[in-house]
């Protein structure tokens, strides 16, 4: 056989693979443990898969009697119109990658129930999963905890960093937004198909992120959202990323799921402290109790990650005192007759500092407050 045709044959192969893997992508409501363990039970091939029958099944079951099968797991898989599924996918205009695909991101392949089939928009590269960071937070997201994570964030500004989160409202929307102000990239893993943009009110976001970042999902396009796919999507979220940052945390909510999912995939687990009378931190500081890493700037991010990106910094060099008013500033905001007192620089001299030290970007005034820029 001509090498011509041994290509064609091989893409044939693959064509017909992904139709297969799409299929068993459409089964949102059968849990991912079961579809990877069975994919892996068939060595990866999906046809095996679609044509299970009953002895197949009772067999699997015996190997692996910790995983669920639903009663009519049999009867859904026989109802999967395959050409049908595949042809919707590809008019969606989306594009995809299966498990086979050697762009799949090997990361996420490292955790027990990796998706078959990512759904996605925008770019789809190798440096996109590279130093990768998840954040997640309270959807009802206080100033206190976006104020924190900005300050945290901003120590990142221009790294070869990835954030990763999930689109949502509070702490989602405000880590994607910032990574794009501070020009780091970010991916989006959202509970839906990649038709629809839930909440709306991050519009925004779906329209500016697939320029030179990434949306996906591992639903059909067409797939609404759905509660249980916001807890089940979190595994990815996690799942692509070194280590998970919570900003924000109630004792429930879908970021001690997050911490808990980190965990089990064994990634590094941090924490941002927050005010203790408020209660979406008690999930916080469970979580410090427990041995999360305690996090109040970037460079303690990039320490429990073991990334160093020391020689890609811009040093600022401050005087004896710059360095003093900088110190004052950073413990709480101050008037100019506080700064004054608490500096015991000459006042001429002390509007000269600060008037570099908003030059050099590290400091601003707002209503006769002098602050440490976020």
């Amino acid at each position: 056989m001509s090498e011509t045709h041994l290509i064609q044959e091989k893409i044939m192969l693959d064509e017909n693979f992904d139709k297969y893997y799409i299929a068993i992508s459409s089964l949102s409501e059968i849990s991912p443990v079961l579809k990877t363990a069975l994919l892996e039970y068939f060595d990866l091939n999906p046809v095996n898969f679609i044509n299970l029958n009953e002895d197949d099944l009772n067999l699997f079951a015996s190997n692996y009697p910790e995983i669920k099968i639903p009663r009519n797991f049999l009867a859904k898989i026989k109802e999967l119109n395959v050409d049908k599924i595949y042809g919707e996918v590809l008019s969606s205009g989306f594009e995809f990658v299966t498990i086979q695909n050697p762009n799949y991101p090997s990361i996420l392949k490292e955790i027990q129930d990796y998706p078959c089939v990512l759904y996605y928009k925008g770019k789809f590269s190798s440096e996109i999963f590279e130093n990768t960071l998840a954040i997640v937070g309270s959807r009802r997201a206080s100033e206190n905890a976006k104020s924190s994570l900005k300050r945290v964030m901003s120590g990142m500004q221009n790294a070869p960093i990835t954030i990763v989160s999930g689109l949502a409202y509070g702490i989602d929307a405000a880590a994607h937004r910032l990574a794009l102000e501070l020009n780091l990239r970010t991916i989006g893993v959202i509970g839906s198909g990649l038709n629809h943009k839930y909440p709306s009110s991050n519009a925004d976001l779906y329209r500016e992120m697939p320029e030179n970042n990434l949306i996906i999902s591992e639903y059909l396009p067409s797939v609404p959202p759905i509660s249980y796919h916001f807890p089940q999507r979190n595994r990815i979220i996690t799942g692509l990323s070194l280590g998970t940052l919570v900003a924000e945390a109630a004792l429930k909510s879908g970021a001690m799921i997050s911490a808990n999912l980190a965990l089990e995939q064994g990634r590094e687990l941090m924490c941002i402290p927050g005010l203790i009378t408020n209660p979406n931190t008690e999930g916080i500081y469970k979580l410090l109790k427990t041995g999360a890493g305690l996090v109040t700037c970037a460079e303690d991010i990039f320490e429990y990650l073991g990334l160093d990106f020391s020689s890609s910094k811009k040093e600022v060099n401050l005087t004896e005192d710059e360095d003093k008013i900088v110190s004052v500033l950073q413990i709480e905001e101050q008037t100019l007759e506080n700064l004054i007192e608490k500096t015991k620089i000459d006042p001429s001299q002390l509007m000269v500092y600060l008037t570099a030290l908003e030059l050099k970007g590290l400091i601003k005034q707002t209503r006769g407050k002098y602050y440490i820029t976020d």
